[in-house]
């Protein structure tokens, strides 16, 4: 097992000494592993041997004293410090980092194992192009220049959007800044990625309630959590740190874990409560629940009263969820809910967590939304130990949604509106004639025969880019399909539908890949030319910031320099930015470090940017503080107890409000009503107006410690300030950025005293001399009339925001949660059958939604349900993670530590099923989907599973339908581990509104091999 060797604060100066001492003499690889640490045993050697140092490195590596660096785990989102010990430039062991209040001393098998990854011996060692059939080793020149070219000419022929840019919830935050922001130079807003398929129906669902869509507490604040309500999540496999924090909870509050899953998991073990229900009747489940409390009255009736809007709707609609239907659609007796809800009830303030189980279904978003509104009915929202624990995925995947890597915003989730781009332009200081220049525009092609603009349509998601190339021209709302994929960090086997992905991928000009590893995509697809393979470095040879699910942002140092030939990602875009020629409007105010942007100057350019959610405050000094002071933030309220940081929120998690300069400490608990604004409180978001058929949408008589406004108020506004007297407060310098983002000129002197040139510049806007007396004031008469509509979000100054906090009030308003989303095509959500259901009974009651056409593509739904497959493909298949790999595998099952774990993809058939079937434990056996994709896998007859239930893990790559495709990779680049991939199985099925795909709950046939 990993032992803890210091007591706090990681030190190293006695094995500094072994290695000196060994230094003097010869050092064999024997006596170098003793002395280095790296023979410990068990988990401590799975941390640190890599299997790649060679008895050369390892010489070279004793010479010189030992460099602790501190690092971040690149596969969950727990955020996990990795403390890498390097001598000479050479990782030669690890640590798990004792300091870091998130794990506190701990890794999980992928955690012990990332040094792997920096020193993996199947990684891309070089750009490589497939000519003829056949990998060829090229120059990134060359690699570059034919890239180029080639987007230039389908450009030309038929637009920027034809060019696909698939970026990386592996990206820091910088690189998925500049990846956003690439794309908008490009001229397209074709650009997205994983969280399209994880969390986009949490984001839009949770965002669509309260005001954002993110984690609302943390994995720390569940140490105050007095009951845990896990729905659709397996944090055992999928986040086994976390775990450390639930069970913290269960110990120390005798707080009840009730885990609500299909399967019997890991986590279930842990249960005092398994509810064991139907794939894909969420929402069922939940209104089962609140039947319960509703009936009993045991809601928060005054929390309702005074924060949230539209619970008489939702009581309406409960009541039709009685304990008898609850049972017949999702098989969860009614006393069992009945005891639920009682201990829910019993034990507040409880949380809410949930991960893809519960968000990727064709009504994903009516899931989310109702594990919201649950807890809005407990009034278990804005308090320590209550909220909504999102367990996000990837490392970074709640930053690159945050900085915009999506077909539908910029960065910050500021839309693609006329106003967000010119909001963007101004903090670029880039022309926005130029960028609008950028985006084709399809005459007539509008709404009631106008041009419809392409800068301001939302994207195709990645969910569905392959429909983006087969789709029929004239079905898809751009000039034309998609020709170019670039796959920049993304497994395409995490996706479904992977024999027409196979198809999609022959038919396109060319296919881009540049991630450290070669991924399915080398393999999947039969081309002979026209795919690239470019080797970007692993985060742990860059450094950059990256944010955690509970949104606090921790900043990685550079382990080791790049090694083979791989490059950083933004070091790779500014190559391609300098090909296609907007290489210094992309890096104006960005520095560059001989080819390299330098990382720090990227931080602070989003910093001016996105004052929605707080990413202002954060800035690279900060970030780096914190890391250097870990030890002095409290382990469950994450706030700093005295040292540099004394009083801050640990990594600032947004919102961290106003300028760096403001300093303040960032929100630990969305929507805490208990603290003032200035220490990291907020109230609801006043996101979607002040009334709604005459009923008040903003706060009833509560509001913050210490606000000026003791009630409900709108967001804020110049012309709020301004009303309220409170204009006065903003210096000369914020009134000069707020009047030049409405288009007044202000001259730099003027930042002394010379007001009579100042007041020249800022002549009205009509060009007429002011008259009267002098005011010797730099600002014309007309200033606050100009200047009234910029908002908290738009002022570039933080002014508007540092003046509402200063009168005690959130920038963003106090308004109350809305249990009714009126813009969803479910406004209260409903349970909606899957497309693929073997339940007919149920498909009458519960349709699904008519076939319609957004996200610019066709999208079918009923006519897909109303065919019944049932009969040939009687079993539901549903799909998940393991503790030993983590997304799509392809780093982690190149990683020969972690595959020695799991060599074998498999399916989980309950034994009443394989009995029937004729199915053996250990034995190969033919999963096929109503699609007619099938995959040849292990069968593991289990419990685990009911009987109707298949299980598969989404790891695995490299077989395609019982043929094993290891000979078409680059020689060495092949994983240890292959295996069928699960959503070559998987089926057509995207959520309302979001696009996200549906692997929960589709349905197969399993029969011997």
């Amino acid at each position: 097992m990993l032992r803890k060797k210091t007591n706090s604060v990681t030190q190293r100066a006695g094995r500094t000494n072994i290695l000196s001492d060994g230094a003097a003499s010869s050092v064999d690889r024997r006596a170098f592993l003793r002395g280095s640490g790296l023979a410990i045993g068990g988990l401590a050697a799975i941390s640190a041997t890599g299997g790649a140092v060679t008895q050369a490195s390892a010489a070279t590596a004793a010479t010189g004293a030992v460099e602790t660096i501190k690092s971040v785990c690149t596969h969950c989102s727990v955020g996990c410090t990795v403390v890498a010990e390097v001598s000479n430039g050479v990782w030669t062991g690890q640590e798990p980092g004792w300091d870091s209040p998130f794990n506190l001393g701990a890794h999980c098998a992928k955690g012990a194992a990332v040094r792997e990854h920096a020193h993996g011996e199947r990684r891309l060692k070089y750009p490589m192009k497939k000519e003829g059939g056949e990998w060829k080793r090229i120059s990134w020149e060359q690699a570059i220049e034919e890239i180029g070219d080639k987007m230039m000419s389908v450009r030309e022929e038929s637009g920027p959007d034809s060019v696909y840019l698939l970026g990386s919830a592996k990206h820091n935050n910088e690189q998925a800044y500049l990846f956003r922001k690439f794309a908008a130079y490009w001229g397209t807003n074709n650009v997205d990625h994983q969280a399209r398929i994880c969390h986009s129906t949490t984001v839009a669902g949770v965002a669509n309630t309260w005001g954002y869509g993110a984690m609302t507490n943390s994995y720390n604040d569940m140490h105050n959590s007095k009951a845990m309500f896990l729905i659709g999540g397996n944090p055992a496999e999928a986040h086994p740190v976390s775990l450390l924090h639930m069970l913290k909870a269960k110990e120390q509050n005798n707080a009840p874990l009730i885990v609500c899953d299909p399967r019997f998991t890991r986590t279930a073990a842990h249960a005092d409560e398994y509810v064991r229900f139907r794939p894909g009747t969420d929402v069922a489940l939940v209104w089962g629940i609140l039947w319960h409390i509703f009936e009993n009255e045991w809601e928060d009736k005054e929390f309702i009263r005074t924060r949230v809007w539209g619970m008489d709707q939702i009581k309406a609609e409960v009541a039709n969820w009685t304990p008898e239907e609850v049972e017949r659609v999702t098989g969860a007796p009614g006393s069992q809910l009945r005891r639920v809800a009682r201990t829910l009830v019993n034990n507040r303030p409880g949380t809410v967590i949930w991960c893809m189980g519960g968000t990727q279904h064709t009504n994903g978003n009516n899931n989310t939304r109702a594990y919201c509104v649950l807890q809005l009915a407990l009034g278990n929202m804005g308090t320590a130990g209550g909220g909504t624990n999102i367990f996000r995925g990837h490392d970074n995947v709640q930053g690159a949604t945050d900085l915009g890597v999506l077909a539908n915003t910029l960065p910050g989730y500021y839309g693609l509106t006329p106003g967000s781009w010119a909001h963007w332009a101004r903090v670029w200081e880039e022309d926005l004639d130029w960028l609008k220049s950028r985006f084709s525009v399809m005459e007539g092609a509008g709404k009631d025969g106008t041009d419809r603009l392409m800068m301001n349509e939302t994207g195709i998601p990645v969910s569905r880019w392959i429909d983006g190339v087969l789709e029929e021209k004239d079905n898809i709302d751009q000039p034309d399909n998609t020709r170019v994929m670039m796959l920049w960090g993304h497994a395409p086997n995490s996706q479904t539908r992977q024999k027409e992905m196979k198809t999609a991928m022959e038919k396109l000009d060319m296919m881009v890949v540049v991630d450290p590893y070669p991924t399915v995509s080398a393999v999947l697809q039969d081309r002979e030319d026209g795919v690239y393979l470019l080797p970007a470095c692993t985060q742990f040879e860059t450094r950059g910031s990256a944010t955690a699910s509970n949104r606090s942002l921790q900043w990685r140092d550079k382990v080791v320099d790049p090694i083979f030939e791989s490059l950083p990602d933004h070091t790779i875009i500014s190559m391609f930015a300098k090909k296609l020629g907007f290489h210094d409007k992309l890096f104006r105010n960005i520095e560059m470090d001989g080819e390299e942007p330098v990382i720090e100057d990227i931080t602070r350019e989003f910093n001016r940017g996105m004052w929605t959610i707080g990413y202002t405050g954060q800035s690279p000094e900060r970030l780096k503080m914190h890391m250097a002071n870990q030890h002095t933030f409290d382990r469950t309220s994450l706030r700093a107890v005295g040292g540099p940081a004394d009083g801050d929120f640990y990594g600032m998690p947004w919102p961290c409000w106003g300028t760096p300069e403001m300093n303040h400490p960032g929100t630990a608990n969305l929507y805490d009503m208990s603290l003032p604004v200035a220490e990291g409180g907020l109230a609801f978001r006043a996101r979607f107006g002040v009334e709604r058929d005459g009923d008040n949408l903003l706060a009833e008589g509560v509001s913050n410690p210490g606000a000026e406004i003791q009630d409900g108020y709108p967001e804020f506004t110049m012309q709020m300030l301004i009303d309220l007297g409170w204009d006065g407060d903003l210096t000369d310098a914020e009134k000069r950025v707020i009047g030049k983002s409405v288009g007044m000129e202000f001259d730099t002197v003027g930042e002394s005293d010379d007001t009579e040139k100042m007041a020249e510049a800022a002549k009205p806007a009509d060009g007429s001399e002011e008259v009267g007396e002098t005011s010797m004031s730099p600002f014309p008469s007309d200033y606050n009339e100009r200047v009234s509509k910029i908002n908290w979000k738009t002022d570039l100054s933080g002014g508007i925001q540092r003046v509402a906090i200063k009168h005690g009030c959130a920038p963003f308003g106090n308004a109350k949660a809305r249990a009714v989303v009126w813009t969803f095509p479910d406004p209260v959500p409903v349970h909606r059958e899957p497309l693929y259901t073997n339940r007919r009974d149920l498909v009458a009651d519960y349709p699904t939604y008519e076939d319609k056409k957004f996200w610019r593509l066709p999208t079918m739904y009923k006519s897909i349900q109303e065919k019944d497959f049932s009969q040939e493909y009687p079993m539901i298949l549903t799909s998940g993670r393991l503790v030993e790999y983590e997304g799509g595998g392809d780093e982690s099952r190149s990683n020969p530590w972690l595959a020695e774990l799991q060599q074998d993809m498999f399916v989980e058939v309950n034994p009443r099923d394989a009995n029937n079937l004729g199915l053996r434990d250990g034995e190969q056996v033919w999963v096929e989907g109503p699609e007619g994709g099938k995959v040849k896998v292990m069968a593991m007859v289990t419990e685990r599973v009911e009987a109707g239930v298949a299980f598969m893990p989404f790891h695995f790559g490299g077989h395609l339908e019982g043929v094993d495709l290891r000979d078409k990779y680059p020689e060495g680049a092949d994983p240890y581990v292959l295996g069928e991939a699960s959503n070559t199985a998987q089926t057509y099925g995207y959520d309302s509104v979001t696009q996200m795909q549906e692997t929960k709950s589709t349905l197969c046939k399993i029969w011997a091999a």
